[in-house]
């Protein structure tokens, strides 16, 4: 076991005591559990016995563990809540997942936010929601008023099975679900199908809230390093030999954060892996409208036999409308209608309504097909103006918002985001997305954010001043 670190103001006893609090924390220790003993904790941890009998002696005399004379110290109280901000090793906060996804949501309208991951609300589908709204109030009192069915909008999931058939997804609207959010589709899948301790594969860089969920499931998750084309094939394959993973979760439409697109090799030669394992592949599709050309779907090449499908409309329609869905399976399917309904019970009616009266809008297409150009202009302009500033897109996405950016040589992401944070600009370090922490010197931007002169002006500050 490695040095344990102590952080500047802080005592040996204070990091052994935090090292303890962190596992009661993250319940990789539960009430019962004997603590390892001082020799051996000492040992561990490379310090001196007397350094740890007082860490030890300190938090029983807080009652966070307790002594058993002649057998040794032992966990107490209750399971402590579940933080998930403790589990996994101390991070700066800027480099945090949660972190990210807190100051996006937290900050007002006056803040700038290039690295949150949607779009701005004056590019959403308002005119087409206004209308939708006003529909759903004329309705009846059933659409108003009653639970929804426990798949869902038979109107909407018939609607989402043609759209997946444009893709080559074949999915009746039978093996369709509806849910309250693509986030919630992929926690109803992990209580489904994981154990705490299973191992879960995922992209590096992936998107940061998968590896926020994932924490939340107390599963080991295990990054495989992300190309142009999709996942590095031959490291895919080794984390299949290495770990047996029970899932892997990506974007095979637009990346997410990179804005790469999966080949049709790579998704071939990732299935032909998957299907001499146990591997179940979760294919998350939320970027699907933003598509100039419709990159492979595992689900289409797969059958929908062990890959499962996602998505929701949360980028083009609106974040405050919460409706998701899941394709997979039947036998999978009836199943998870079951986890639906005893962790959410009836589903949200009324969004799905409007989401269906909003998609069958006639001007949805049009809508979309402005933003596409729109977004198109705002990728080329921002990449200019941050090449003048030193900072370089890993590679020219072909459609999406993001950008997956290196910063100039011996720059970390974690200290420009400090630094643009206190001048009201939000970013996106790359280790908020990497599981093996290996990607500081990269910044997600999301184009349809950077609009504002400020963004750029302040980021170029930062530099000058980590240079």
């Amino acid at each position: 076991m490695k040095p344990l670190p102590v952080k500047p103001g802080r005592t040996r006893i204070d990091a052994v005591m935090a090292e303890i609090r962190s596992k009661i924390a993250s319940r990789a220790s539960l009430p019962g559990t004997r603590l390892p003993s001082v020799r051996a904790q000492a040992k561990a941890m490379r310090l001196s016995v007397s350094t740890v009998v007082e860490a030890y002696e300190r938090l029983a005399a807080e009652g966070v563990i307790g002594a058993r004379p002649g057998s040794g110290f032992y966990v107490s109280g209750p399971v402590a809540p579940l933080a998930l901000a403790g589990i996994g090793p101390e991070l700066e906060r800027e480099v945090d997942p949660l972190w990210v996804s807190r100051q996006s949501l937290e900050k007002d309208a006056s803040v700038l936010k290039p690295g949150c991951g949607w779009l701005p609300a004056s590019w959403m589908y308002e005119a087409g929601m206004r209308r939708a709204l006003r529909a759903a109030a004329r309705s009846d009192n059933v659409a108003l008023a009653e639970y929804a069915t426990p798949l869902g909008l038979p109107a909407l999931r018939l609607l989402l099975a043609r759209r997946m058939a444009a893709s080559g997804i074949e999915a009746p609207a039978e093996q369709i679900m509806l849910t309250e959010s693509g986030t919630q589709a992929i926690d109803l899948i992990c209580r489904f199908l994981l154990e705490p301790g299973d191992t879960v594969l995922v992209d590096d860089p992936c998107y940061f809230n998968f590896l926020a969920l994932l924490k939340a499931h107390r599963v080991k998750v295990v990054g495989v390093p992300y190309t142009p084309n999709g996942p590095n094939v031959e490291a895919f394959g080794a984390a299949l030999q290495a770990h047996a993973p029970r899932l892997y979760i990506t974007n095979s439409g637009i990346h997410n954060p990179t804005g790469a697109v999966l080949s049709p090799v790579t998704a071939h030669r990732v299935l032909k892996l998957a299907d001499s394992s146990n591997l179940v592949i979760v294919e998350d599709d939320i970027f699907a409208d933003f598509e100039l050309n419709p990159a492979p779907r595992l689900a289409a090449f797969d059958g929908l036999s062990r890959v499962i499908h996602i998505g929701s409309f949360s980028k083009t329609l609106s974040a405050s409308l919460r409706c998701g869905y899941i394709a997979a399976r039947p036998d999978w399917i009836d199943s998870l209608v079951d986890l639906k309904i005893a962790t959410s019970f009836g589903g949200g009616r009324l969004a799905a309504e409007i989401l269906l009266t909003a998609l069958t809008d006639s001007g949805y297409r049009k809508h979309m097909e402005a933003v596409r150009v729109r977004i198109t202009e705002a990728l080329e302009k921002t990449a200019n103006r941050l090449k003048a500033i030193g900072i370089k897109p890993w590679l020219m996405p072909q459609a999406g918002m993001f950008l997956w950016c290196r910063l100039p040589k011996g720059i970390d992401a974690g200290v420009v985001a400090r630094a643009c944070l206190k001048e009201g600009v939000v970013l996106a370090p790359g280790n908020a997305f990497s599981q093996s922490s290996s990607a500081g010197d990269f910044l997600r931007f999301n184009a349809a954010q950077c609009q504002d002169d400020r963004v750029f002006d302040v980021l170029a500050r930062a530099l000058s001043r980590a240079r």
